[in-house]
Protein backbone atom coordinates (compact mmCIF):
# COMPACT_ATOMS: atom_id res chain seq x y z
CA UNK A 1 0.00 0.00 0.00
CA UNK A 2 1.61 3.43 -0.91
CA UNK A 3 2.05 6.23 1.53
CA UNK A 4 -0.38 8.87 0.26
CA UNK A 5 -3.17 5.81 0.76
CA UNK A 6 -2.20 5.04 3.87
CA UNK A 7 -2.36 8.30 4.68
CA UNK A 8 -5.74 9.07 3.31
CA UNK A 9 -7.37 6.08 4.58
CA UNK A 10 -5.91 7.27 8.25
CA UNK A 11 -7.60 10.70 7.58
CA UNK A 12 -10.94 9.64 6.66
CA UNK A 13 -10.78 6.96 9.54
CA UNK A 14 -10.10 10.08 11.73
CA UNK A 15 -12.86 12.18 9.89
CA UNK A 16 -15.55 9.43 10.59
CA UNK A 17 -14.45 8.73 14.28
CA UNK A 18 -15.03 12.75 14.92
CA UNK A 19 -18.37 12.75 13.58
CA UNK A 20 -19.55 9.72 15.96
CA UNK A 21 -18.16 11.65 19.00
CA UNK A 22 -20.09 14.88 17.48
CA UNK A 23 -23.32 14.11 15.70
CA UNK A 24 -24.64 17.11 16.38
CA UNK A 25 -22.62 17.71 13.64
CA UNK A 26 -24.27 15.61 11.09
CA UNK A 27 -28.02 17.43 11.96
CA UNK A 28 -28.59 19.75 8.96
CA UNK A 29 -30.92 22.94 9.27
CA UNK A 30 -34.44 22.28 8.46
CA UNK A 31 -34.93 23.33 4.99
CA UNK A 32 -37.60 25.97 4.82
CA UNK A 33 -39.98 27.10 1.49
CA UNK A 34 -39.06 30.01 0.06
CA UNK A 35 -41.45 32.85 0.89
CA UNK A 36 -41.68 31.35 4.47
CA UNK A 37 -38.40 31.99 5.91
CA UNK A 38 -38.97 34.24 9.18
CA UNK A 39 -36.18 36.75 10.76
CA UNK A 40 -36.09 38.09 14.03
CA UNK A 41 -34.46 41.33 14.93
CA UNK A 42 -33.89 41.45 18.81
CA UNK A 43 -33.58 38.73 21.19
CA UNK A 44 -33.97 40.95 24.38
CA UNK A 45 -38.04 40.30 25.25
CA UNK A 46 -40.13 37.33 25.79
CA UNK A 47 -42.00 37.85 22.88
CA UNK A 48 -38.81 36.51 20.58
CA UNK A 49 -38.75 33.06 22.37
CA UNK A 50 -42.74 32.87 22.73
CA UNK A 51 -42.76 33.67 18.69
CA UNK A 52 -39.91 31.04 18.32
CA UNK A 53 -41.19 28.32 20.17
CA UNK A 54 -44.83 28.56 18.86
CA UNK A 55 -43.92 28.79 15.07
CA UNK A 56 -40.69 26.02 15.12
CA UNK A 57 -42.18 23.63 17.57
CA UNK A 58 -42.61 20.06 16.77
CA UNK A 59 -46.46 21.05 17.09
CA UNK A 60 -46.67 23.91 15.49
CA UNK A 61 -50.36 24.96 15.00
CA UNK A 62 -51.17 24.22 10.98
CA UNK A 63 -52.84 27.73 10.60
CA UNK A 64 -49.21 29.10 10.89
CA UNK A 65 -48.80 27.49 7.40
CA UNK A 66 -45.12 26.70 7.75
CA UNK A 67 -43.51 30.00 8.42
CA UNK A 68 -40.21 29.18 10.53
CA UNK A 69 -38.02 31.33 12.02
CA UNK A 70 -35.03 30.36 10.63
CA UNK A 71 -32.27 33.59 11.35
CA UNK A 72 -31.93 35.96 14.35
CA UNK A 73 -30.41 39.35 15.11
CA UNK A 74 -29.91 39.76 18.59
CA UNK A 75 -29.17 42.83 19.49
CA UNK A 76 -31.66 44.95 20.97
CA UNK A 77 -31.55 47.54 23.64
CA UNK A 78 -28.05 48.70 24.39
CA UNK A 79 -29.09 50.80 27.72
CA UNK A 80 -32.12 49.30 28.90
CA UNK A 81 -31.10 46.61 31.69
CA UNK A 82 -33.88 44.84 32.06
CA UNK A 83 -33.43 44.12 28.18
CA UNK A 84 -29.88 43.71 27.32
CA UNK A 85 -29.74 41.12 30.62
CA UNK A 86 -31.96 38.82 28.41
CA UNK A 87 -30.23 38.60 25.57
CA UNK A 88 -27.55 35.76 26.07
CA UNK A 89 -29.92 33.31 27.36
CA UNK A 90 -32.45 33.97 25.02
CA UNK A 91 -30.49 33.76 22.01
CA UNK A 92 -28.88 30.25 23.92
CA UNK A 93 -32.46 29.17 23.27
CA UNK A 94 -33.61 29.93 20.17
CA UNK A 95 -30.31 28.42 18.75
CA UNK A 96 -31.71 24.59 20.08
CA UNK A 97 -34.82 25.82 17.76
CA UNK A 98 -32.42 25.61 14.97
CA UNK A 99 -32.21 29.36 14.45
CA UNK A 100 -29.05 30.64 12.93
CA UNK A 101 -27.53 33.80 14.68
CA UNK A 102 -26.19 36.52 12.83
CA UNK A 103 -24.20 40.01 13.52
CA UNK A 104 -26.14 42.43 11.84
CA UNK A 105 -29.38 43.11 10.49
CA UNK A 106 -28.35 43.37 6.58
CA UNK A 107 -27.23 39.53 7.17
CA UNK A 108 -30.23 38.98 8.45
CA UNK A 109 -32.17 40.21 5.26
CA UNK A 110 -30.08 38.07 2.95
CA UNK A 111 -31.55 35.24 4.56
CA UNK A 112 -35.28 35.88 5.13
CA UNK A 113 -38.78 36.52 3.26
CA UNK A 114 -40.37 38.48 6.04
CA UNK A 115 -39.56 39.53 9.64
CA UNK A 116 -40.50 39.87 13.47
CA UNK A 117 -39.18 43.07 14.55
CA UNK A 118 -38.71 42.20 18.56
CA UNK A 119 -36.43 44.53 19.55
CA UNK A 120 -37.87 45.57 23.19
CA UNK A 121 -36.78 49.13 23.08
CA UNK A 122 -39.11 51.46 20.60
CA UNK A 123 -35.98 54.15 20.25
CA UNK A 124 -34.30 52.03 17.61
CA UNK A 125 -37.00 50.77 15.45
CA UNK A 126 -37.35 53.55 12.92
CA UNK A 127 -33.87 52.47 12.14
CA UNK A 128 -34.61 49.12 12.46
CA UNK A 129 -37.40 49.28 10.61
CA UNK A 130 -36.36 51.48 7.74
CA UNK A 131 -33.44 48.63 6.63
CA UNK A 132 -36.11 46.20 6.66
CA UNK A 133 -38.74 48.21 4.14
CA UNK A 134 -35.75 49.36 2.03
CA UNK A 135 -34.95 45.80 1.08
CA UNK A 136 -39.21 45.05 0.58
CA UNK A 137 -40.08 42.34 3.44
CA UNK A 138 -43.07 42.87 4.75
CA UNK A 139 -42.48 43.51 9.32
CA UNK A 140 -44.24 43.30 12.40
CA UNK A 141 -43.27 45.83 14.63
CA UNK A 142 -44.02 44.78 18.37
CA UNK A 143 -44.88 47.26 20.87
CA UNK A 144 -44.17 49.98 21.60
CA UNK A 145 -43.87 50.62 17.84
CA UNK A 146 -41.95 53.41 18.46
CA UNK A 147 -40.48 55.84 21.69
CA UNK A 148 -42.21 58.92 20.48
CA UNK A 149 -44.81 59.77 18.74
CA UNK A 150 -43.18 61.92 15.87
CA UNK A 151 -41.03 57.78 15.02
CA UNK A 152 -44.30 56.35 14.80
CA UNK A 153 -45.65 58.40 12.30
CA UNK A 154 -41.85 58.21 10.19
CA UNK A 155 -42.15 54.75 10.48
CA UNK A 156 -45.70 54.85 8.58
CA UNK A 157 -44.75 57.34 6.44
CA UNK A 158 -41.65 54.89 5.31
CA UNK A 159 -44.07 52.34 4.77
CA UNK A 160 -46.08 54.24 2.28
CA UNK A 161 -42.68 55.50 0.65
CA UNK A 162 -41.54 51.83 -0.14
CA UNK A 163 -45.41 50.31 -0.57
CA UNK A 164 -44.78 47.80 2.50
CA UNK A 165 -47.79 47.78 4.55
CA UNK A 166 -47.03 46.75 8.37
CA UNK A 167 -48.47 46.95 11.50
CA UNK A 168 -47.91 47.18 15.31
CA UNK A 169 -50.31 45.27 18.07
CA UNK A 170 -50.30 44.24 21.66
CA UNK A 171 -51.11 40.41 22.09
CA UNK A 172 -54.06 41.97 24.29
CA UNK A 173 -56.50 42.77 21.37
CA UNK A 174 -56.75 38.63 21.60
CA UNK A 175 -58.02 38.90 25.85
CA UNK A 176 -60.70 36.78 26.56
CA UNK A 177 -64.05 38.04 25.65
CA UNK A 178 -63.51 40.21 23.44
CA UNK A 179 -65.06 37.98 20.80
CA UNK A 180 -68.44 38.19 22.50
CA UNK A 181 -68.11 42.03 21.68
CA UNK A 182 -70.31 43.87 19.32
CA UNK A 183 -68.68 46.90 18.23
CA UNK A 184 -71.09 48.51 16.77
CA UNK A 185 -73.28 48.54 19.81
CA UNK A 186 -70.20 49.89 22.63
CA UNK A 187 -71.16 52.96 24.23
CA UNK A 188 -68.21 52.89 26.77
CA UNK A 189 -65.35 50.69 28.11
CA UNK A 190 -62.73 50.91 31.09
CA UNK A 191 -59.58 48.52 31.21
CA UNK A 192 -56.73 48.49 33.27
CA UNK A 193 -53.01 46.82 33.06
CA UNK A 194 -49.92 46.95 34.49
CA UNK A 195 -47.97 50.14 33.34
CA UNK A 196 -44.39 49.73 34.75
CA UNK A 197 -42.51 52.75 34.12
CA UNK A 198 -38.97 52.78 32.22
CA UNK A 199 -37.52 56.03 31.58
CA UNK A 200 -36.41 56.15 28.23
CA UNK A 201 -39.63 55.84 26.74
CA UNK A 202 -42.84 58.06 27.75
CA UNK A 203 -44.67 56.28 30.47
CA UNK A 204 -47.42 54.19 28.76
CA UNK A 205 -45.73 53.19 25.68
CA UNK A 206 -43.51 51.27 27.73
CA UNK A 207 -46.04 48.55 29.28
CA UNK A 208 -49.36 50.58 29.92
CA UNK A 209 -49.73 50.65 25.86
CA UNK A 210 -51.44 46.92 26.45
CA UNK A 211 -54.53 48.60 28.46
CA UNK A 212 -54.41 51.28 25.43
CA UNK A 213 -54.72 48.43 23.10
CA UNK A 214 -57.20 46.62 24.46
CA UNK A 215 -59.52 49.88 25.15
CA UNK A 216 -58.71 51.03 21.30
CA UNK A 217 -59.90 47.64 20.06
CA UNK A 218 -63.57 47.48 21.23
CA UNK A 219 -63.45 51.59 21.11
CA UNK A 220 -62.42 52.06 17.54
CA UNK A 221 -60.76 55.24 16.43
CA UNK A 222 -62.32 58.98 17.26
CA UNK A 223 -61.09 60.28 20.53
CA UNK A 224 -60.81 63.97 20.58
CA UNK A 225 -59.06 64.55 24.22
CA UNK A 226 -57.59 63.19 27.62
CA UNK A 227 -57.52 63.73 30.80
CA UNK A 228 -54.96 61.67 33.19
CA UNK A 229 -54.83 60.94 37.07
CA UNK A 230 -51.31 60.42 38.43
CA UNK A 231 -49.66 59.08 41.15
CA UNK A 232 -46.87 57.04 42.41
CA UNK A 233 -48.56 53.61 42.02
CA UNK A 234 -51.59 54.29 39.36
CA UNK A 235 -52.42 56.33 36.18
CA UNK A 236 -55.75 56.47 35.03
CA UNK A 237 -56.21 58.27 31.36
CA UNK A 238 -60.35 59.20 30.95
CA UNK A 239 -60.81 59.38 26.82
CA UNK A 240 -63.20 61.21 25.79
CA UNK A 241 -64.87 60.45 22.07
CA UNK A 242 -66.08 62.86 19.41
CA UNK A 243 -69.16 60.54 19.24
CA UNK A 244 -69.49 61.64 22.97
CA UNK A 245 -68.70 58.39 24.61
CA UNK A 246 -65.61 57.73 27.21
CA UNK A 247 -63.15 55.38 27.74
CA UNK A 248 -60.67 55.01 30.61
CA UNK A 249 -57.68 53.32 31.18
CA UNK A 250 -56.14 52.22 34.65
CA UNK A 251 -52.45 51.34 34.48
CA UNK A 252 -51.21 49.95 37.62
CA UNK A 253 -47.69 49.49 39.21
CA UNK A 254 -48.95 48.58 42.64
CA UNK A 255 -50.76 45.06 43.81
CA UNK A 256 -51.05 41.67 41.75
CA UNK A 257 -50.30 42.78 37.38
CA UNK A 258 -53.63 41.59 35.63
CA UNK A 259 -55.17 42.85 32.42
CA UNK A 260 -59.04 43.06 31.86
CA UNK A 261 -61.74 45.39 31.64
CA UNK A 262 -65.34 45.87 31.21
CA UNK A 263 -67.19 46.76 27.82
CA UNK A 264 -70.63 48.61 28.60
CA UNK A 265 -73.02 47.90 25.44
CA UNK A 266 -76.30 49.17 24.27
CA UNK A 267 -77.25 45.26 24.93
CA UNK A 268 -75.60 44.82 28.14
CA UNK A 269 -72.07 44.55 29.73
CA UNK A 270 -69.23 42.47 29.27
CA UNK A 271 -66.31 41.51 31.45
CA UNK A 272 -62.69 41.15 29.36
CA UNK A 273 -60.12 38.84 30.50
CA UNK A 274 -58.40 36.45 31.00
CA UNK A 275 -54.96 37.37 29.00
CA UNK A 276 -55.12 34.84 26.00
CA UNK A 277 -51.99 33.83 25.10
CA UNK A 278 -49.69 34.92 22.03
CA UNK A 279 -50.96 32.47 18.78
CA UNK A 280 -53.73 34.73 18.67
CA UNK A 281 -51.78 37.60 17.39
CA UNK A 282 -48.89 35.52 15.82
CA UNK A 283 -51.75 34.14 13.63
CA UNK A 284 -53.01 37.79 12.48
CA UNK A 285 -49.50 38.32 11.56
CA UNK A 286 -48.99 35.17 9.29
CA UNK A 287 -51.95 36.42 7.47
CA UNK A 288 -50.63 39.34 7.08
CA UNK A 289 -47.60 37.70 5.75
CA UNK A 290 -49.49 35.63 3.13
CA UNK A 291 -51.75 38.49 2.12
CA UNK A 292 -50.08 42.19 2.89
CA UNK A 293 -53.33 43.09 4.27
CA UNK A 294 -53.19 44.59 8.04
CA UNK A 295 -55.59 43.78 10.89
CA UNK A 296 -54.71 47.38 12.62
CA UNK A 297 -54.73 50.11 10.36
CA UNK A 298 -51.73 52.89 10.31
CA UNK A 299 -54.37 55.65 11.80
CA UNK A 300 -55.63 53.31 14.12
CA UNK A 301 -51.87 52.60 15.56
CA UNK A 302 -51.04 56.54 15.50
CA UNK A 303 -54.35 57.26 17.35
CA UNK A 304 -53.30 54.68 19.97
CA UNK A 305 -49.60 56.65 20.50
CA UNK A 306 -51.63 60.45 20.50
CA UNK A 307 -53.36 59.13 22.90
CA UNK A 308 -50.63 58.12 25.29
CA UNK A 309 -48.52 61.40 24.12
CA UNK A 310 -51.80 63.79 25.34
CA UNK A 311 -52.22 61.85 28.41
CA UNK A 312 -48.21 62.61 29.24
CA UNK A 313 -48.60 66.25 28.28
CA UNK A 314 -52.17 66.19 30.41
CA UNK A 315 -49.58 64.65 33.29
CA UNK A 316 -47.46 67.77 32.76
CA UNK A 317 -50.01 70.62 33.12
CA UNK A 318 -51.41 69.00 36.09
CA UNK A 319 -54.40 66.95 34.84
CA UNK A 320 -55.78 69.33 32.45
CA UNK A 321 -57.71 67.95 29.32
CA UNK A 322 -55.26 67.64 26.09
CA UNK A 323 -56.61 66.96 22.70
CA UNK A 324 -54.62 64.46 20.69
CA UNK A 325 -54.62 66.93 17.47
CA UNK A 326 -52.68 69.32 19.63
CA UNK A 327 -49.98 66.58 20.51
CA UNK A 328 -49.92 65.45 16.77
CA UNK A 329 -49.61 68.92 15.34
CA UNK A 330 -46.71 69.93 17.34
CA UNK A 331 -45.63 65.91 16.59
CA UNK A 332 -45.52 66.92 12.81
CA UNK A 333 -44.01 69.50 13.02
Amino acid sequence: MTTSRRTFLKQTSQSCAALLLAPTLLRARPTVATGKRVGIIGLDTSHSTAFVKALNGPDANASFLGYKVVVAYPQGSKDIESSTSRVPAYTEEVKKQNVEIVSSISDLLKKVDVVLLETNDGRLHLEQALQVLKAGKRVFIDKPVAASLADAIAIFEASKKYNIPLFSASSLRHIKGIEKVDKSKVVGADTFSPAVLEKTHPDFYWYGIHGVETLYTVMGTGCKQVVRVHTDGTDIIVGTWADGRVGTVRGTRTGKHDYGGTVFTQTGNLVLGPYGGYEPLLQDIITYYETGEVPVTPEETIEIFAFMEAADESKRRGGVAVTLESVLAKAKK
